[in-house]
């Protein structure tokens, strides 16, 4: 599965609010064993919504977590374009939603918040515990929740244990070259692309020295890939750490 967070607010990138989203989701999926894709913090922008949304609907591996725009205001724009995107039909009125906003606010539901209940078809309700003001989900892979962290992260908390609960474990190993980056790109093209691979030059005052990370969920796969390093730069003298 490919992870996808998609953060809406324009009040983000102006500055007027601090993002908090990231690092909640990055922490929740680690708890079981997952990581992140792709994160996209973007405006409130039609155009620019349903392109991000297009991009991640193309993935057939994606999974995504979109937050914010999904309140009755003009400029909560994502039900609507979630409908165009995702279901290629009108919104439709979600009968039980509807139900919970006047049971809430009972005459004041009429003229704008009965909105919010205006879903796309085969929505099926995200349950968000401050004030039952749910958030939808589509073929339980697309997620919508507030902007609002304290109830966006309760909601996904509980979808994200449901149905990604199952923890996948992953083996790393790491390691510090006293060397340059360039002293290994022969070994690092030996890499298979299925191992998660990451070399991060560390810069100092005095000699140059690189980070060496593998990963996957195949433990063996991993220890045998990673002596490829450990051999090379034994047999180059080139002193290293392993941590």
């Amino acid at each position: 599965m490919n992870f996808y967070a998609l953060i809406i607010g324009t009040e983000i990138l102006n500055g007027r609010r601090v993002d908090k989203h990231f690092e909640f989701l990055k922490n929740e999926l680690g708890k079981y064993g997952h990581e992140l894709y792709a994160s996209f913090t973007i405006k409130d922008d039609e155009e620019l919504i349903k392109n991000t949304y297009k991009l991640i609907k193309d993935d057939e591996k994606s999974v995504m977590f979109s937050f914010g725009g999904i309140g009755s205001t003009p400029d909560d724009l994502t039900r609507a374009i979630a409908a165009e995107i995702f279901t290629s039909k009108p919104l439709q009125r979600h009968e039980k939603f509807k139900q919970d906003i006047i049971d809430r606010f009972g005459d004041a539901a009429y003229p704008h918040r009965i909105h919010m209940s205006d879903l796309p078809q085969n929505s099926d309700l995200l349950f968000n515990p401050v004030n039952n003001m749910s958030g939808f989900s589509l073929q339980d892979k697309y997620f919508f929740v507030p902007g609002f962290p304290q109830m966006a992260h309760p909601m996904l908390s509980s979808v994200i244990e449901k149905f990604f609960g199952q923890k996948v474990e992953k083996y790393r190993l790491t390691l510090i070259a006293k060397t340059g980056e360039n002293t290994l790109v022969s070994v690092m093209k030996e890499i298979p692309s299925d191992i998660e691979f990451s070399s991060l030059p560390m810069l100092n005052k005095k000699d140059a020295s690189v980070e060496i990370s593998l990963c996957s969920t195949n433990k063996l796969h991993v220890e045998k890939n990673f002596r490829l390093f450990t051999e090379y730069l034994e047999k180059q003298q080139i002193p290293f750490d392993l941590i």
